[in-house]
């Protein structure tokens, strides 16, 4: 009777402590991720600013401010996510379930592009294809005597190949991920029945891995739509504009209210198109293929076609992954993107100042502009990364541990709600929520601060993520026992759950560093003289047509991203199913 009494005194504590902690996260993650979109739409109904809805989308400006650049948007969209599950699929399928040569070396390729800055890509596409239309160095191609047509070198069609290869990776992990668990049973027996590699494709893997298509798709549309980016770099100097960039335009000459309009517009579309994916997937349920039996099925032989499709497979891979890194190293050294490979010369790396090149503008390692930023970066990258393992260690801890009621389930939908908002859209709703003083509490702009809660707020749902794996790794026993003997739940939380989970908490910060510091479109509203970093200053020099700085901080920022990327890859020490075998 005494142990009974005793577990239900345990339970009613427990149950206290839990109501407690989700409390405080509930108060935390509404202040760091609903204020701020609440904020950005309460500004834009004030009586001074609510006139730029109908600017937006009645006034005699509506066509240039907001549905041309709609148009723009949708088709990148539409298009960028075809192209993406249509590749990353192909590639998947190669990897998964075919035996064509070198499949590990395809599958480690194809997921590297995602790691690389879209901006990257950008740059390097510049630096090849760039021609003489709106003045300045031209590319390579045009060096040699090639006449590159403006189509090719600028807008819509050099925006949509390179956001294509750099998304397409994201929808490679989530389709091999869904093709590693076919049920063989299936594939077996069609192929026992005699059928086709293309009958049991169209047949049988495309309709079981639907929710991954459609996943791929959504998450790539979503993606696409909100890139600030590489339409800025390809598309604003032949004034092809996106709801992103005509976002940033609004803002950057003081049109703040038309600028929020379009953000919330932005982010409307954008959470619109995830929940049709959403709806679409769980609107059926006949999706099940792993059961109680099985093996993994014989690898369809690709026979003939083993090495073409190889060959094919490696151009896309070699022009996403190593043809930017070589192109933009090249830059870097080139007097002229025109002699790409000839007259190299170490300025922009290691050179003072001199009149006679780069306008008096030292290299990167004199460069005290650049300098600051770097660190400024790092220390920036280490405090999100840290403070996300903290806050989605708490928001993760409190879901897995205390499942029940509504709480749970609020605090589950709030933390993942900034993949609804595109970056610059986040951006903005931070200059508008602590862009002025609320209260006693001074305004941020401009401060290390805005920028740290800003970044954790908008990574949060890839901490959360990363909490939620290495929580539900642990025995909820444990902290059990500790709890009987006393110990208190920050006790508990340091001595335990920490230490055991601790090389999948490293591992999520790390990628959490890697997305931060290789970030533009969250930080190019939030950038300012005074607290600068590297990602905006490389978009801020190939704006002003100093590309060889660009590249070079480009680089920087590739090597520390690729780095940072082979420890997390290391520290979690999980290979992908589909490379196993």
């Amino acid at each position: 009777m005494v142990d009974v009494t005793m577990n239900r005194q345990g339970r009613r504590v427990l149950f206290k402590h839990g109501s407690v902690l989700k409390t405080v996260v509930l108060a935390l993650l509404i202040a760091l991720i609903v204020l701020p979109l609440l904020r950005t739409v309460l500004f834009t109904l004030q009586p001074d600013t609510i006139k730029a809805w109908s600017d937006v989308l009645t006034g005699r400006l509506s066509t240039n401010l907001f549905y041309k650049p709609l148009g723009n948007t949708l088709l990148i969209g539409v298009v960028v996510a075809t192209g993406c599950v249509f590749l990353g699929g192909f590639l998947a399928w190669l990897v998964v379930m075919t035996n064509v040569p070198f499949r590990k070396t395809i599958g480690v390729m194809a997921t590297l592009p995602f790691m690389i800055p879209s901006f990257a890509a950008a740059l390097a596409w510049g630096a090849l294809f760039r021609n003489d239309r709106v003045g300045g160095q031209v590319g390579w191609l045009q060096g040699m005597g090639l006449d590159i047509p403006d189509w090719l070198a600028w807008g819509i069609t050099p925006t949509l190949i390179v956001l294509t290869l750099h998304y397409f990776s994201l929808a490679f992990t989530i389709i091999a991920a869904a093709l590693a668990t076919v049920n063989s049973d299936l594939v077996e027996a069609a192929q026992i029945a005699g059928a086709k590699g293309g009958r049991i494709l169209m047949g049988i893997i495309l309709p079981v891995t639907t929710p991954a298509l459609v996943a791929a798709g959504s998450l790539c549309f979503a993606g696409a739509v909100s890139n600030f980016a590489t339409p800025a770099l390809l598309g604003l100097p032949v004034r092809m504009q996106t709801l992103s960039t005509r976002l940033f335009g609004m803002i950057e000459v003081g049109q703040v209210g038309r600028g929020y309009v379009i953000g919330i517009l932005l982010v409307l579309i954008s959470g619109a198109f995830l929940w049709a994916g959403n709806r679409i997937v769980s609107g059926r349920r006949s999706y099940a293929t792993i059961t109680g039996k099985g093996g993994r099925a014989k690898r369809l032989d690709l026979r003939g076609a083993r090495w073409p499709l190889c060959a094919l497979a490696m151009v896309a891979l070699v022009s996403s992954t190593v043809l930017p890194v070589v192109i933009l190293s090249a830059s870097s050294f080139a007097p002229s993107s025109a002699n790409l490979f000839s007259n190299w010369t170490l300025h922009y790396w290691v050179g003072l100042s001199s009149q006679s090149i780069a306008q008096g503008i030292p290299g990167i390692v004199h460069n005290e502009d650049i300098v600051r930023a770097l660190s400024v970066t790092l220390a920036l990258g280490l405090a999100v990364a840290l403070a996300g393992m903290l806050v989605g260690l708490l928001t993760s801890y409190t879901t897995a541990r205390f499942r029940k009621g509504w709480m749970s389930a609020v605090i589950t939908q709030v933390s993942f709600l900034p993949l609804l908002v595109p970056g610059i859209a986040f951006g903005a709703a931070y200059i508008a929520y602590l862009g002025a003083p609320i209260g006693p509490f001074p305004a941020l702009y401009g401060t290390f601060a805005l920028l740290v809660i800003a970044g954790t707020a908008y990574l949060l749902p890839f901490s959360v993520q990363t909490g939620r794996a290495v929580i539900q790794q642990v025995g909820g026993e444990l902290e059990e026992s500790a709890r009987l003997t006393g110990a208190s739940f920050a006790r508990r939380l340091s001595a335990i759950t920490v230490p055991l989970a601790i090389r999948g908490l490293t591992a999520g910060g790390i990628l959490i560093f890697v997305k931060i510091i290789r970030d533009l479109s969250l930080v190019v509203l939030l950038f300012t003289p005074t607290m600068p970093v590297l990602s905006v200053l490389a978009y801020r020099y190939a704006s002003e047509g100093f590309g060889q700085f660009a590249n070079a901080i480009t680089v920087v920022i590739l090597f520390i991203s690729i780095a940072a990327s082979l420890i997390a890859n290391w520290l979690q020490a999980k290979s992908q199913p589909w490379l196993k075998n």
